[in-house]
């Protein structure tokens, strides 16, 4: 707590020793962070054999667009996936794309393997009094699913870029999060495995950014990837609360200094 005094004919901030903690939220990626390395399983090919495409004719035009389509210019999940076909020269029947919108849904669902340290990672998160947010980008698929996912409950906003209609690092991801959960950016943490480059367009809007450097992670699908990452990192969900409790122990002690400090100056301002 910050109570304003007058000393002197200026106003000085006199700091209390209490608990005091920097960040007020964390905000996570999804793919990747809280699930483990995503891998396309085999009911992706017959998919796209249901509409008539080359499995690896399709794959590659869904990697080459992931960002594109992820900000939803294309509308609806049917048009989206129609677009993908006409790139090969395809046009499914409106059926057929129903069908195969409602069989990625479930596909990807089968894919996404929550980490075994997310679930702990969120309640630890909960019970020290923060709020948890979700940034991801994402096609359609993500939010169908996600209010089914254990971890749903303990996430306080979720931002989908097939809904904001960008993609990280654009800072309106950001953001928005930030407006969900009634914080400011500073008040931040956020951790994910680097992709799309999000723990710059992070940083770059006053967040903390860590990265998470899970050994499986080499194998994820993934987009412009930051590799070359130089801030924090963590080798596990679990462990990021290691900075966490070091930010409130660094924190703390300033407080106490701060105030022995006032104490102990000569002509040092009292608080009322």
């Amino acid at each position: 707590m910050v109570d304003q005094v007058m000393y002197a004919g200026l106003t000085w901030d006199y700091v209390h020793v209490v608990p005091y903690r920097l960040f007020r939220a964390v905000l996570f990626d999804f793919f990747g962070t809280l699930t483990q390395a995503v891998r396309r399983g085999r009911a992706h090919a017959d998919i796209a054999q249901s509409l008539g495409c080359h499995p690896d004719d399709f794959f590659a035009v869904l990697d080459r667009t992931f960002r594109l389509r992820a900000t939803g210019v294309h509308g609806s999940a049917e048009a989206s996936l129609r677009w993908v076909c006409a790139q090969l020269g395809v046009r499914p029947s409106a059926e057929r794309l129903r069908a195969a919108v409602a069989a990625r849904v479930v596909a990807l669902r089968i894919d996404t393997r929550l980490r075994p340290d997310a679930i702990p990672t969120l309640w630890a998160l909960k019970r020290r009094g923060l709020r948890v947010g979700l940034v991801s980008d994402c096609g359609y698929e993500l939010p169908e699913f996600f209010p089914a996912l254990k971890v749903a409950p303990m996430v306080d906003a979720t931002v989908f870029s097939v809904h904001t209609g960008v993609c990280k690092p654009h800072e309106a991801m950001y953001l928005a999060a930030c407006v969900r959960l009634g914080v400011s950016p500073w008040q931040c943490l956020y951790i994910g495995d680097g992709g799309g480059q999000e723990l710059t367009g992070a940083k770059q809007v006053g967040m903390t950014a860590v990265k998470l450097a899970e050994r499986d992670l080499d194998q994820h699908l993934s987009y412009l990837n930051e590799r070359d990452w130089t801030g924090p990192s963590t080798p596990t969900l679990l462990q990021s609360l290691a900075i966490l409790d070091g930010v409130d122990d660094t924190l703390n002690a300033w407080c106490r200094w701060r105030l022995e400090t006032a104490r102990d100056s000569p002509g040092s301002p009292r608080p009322r």
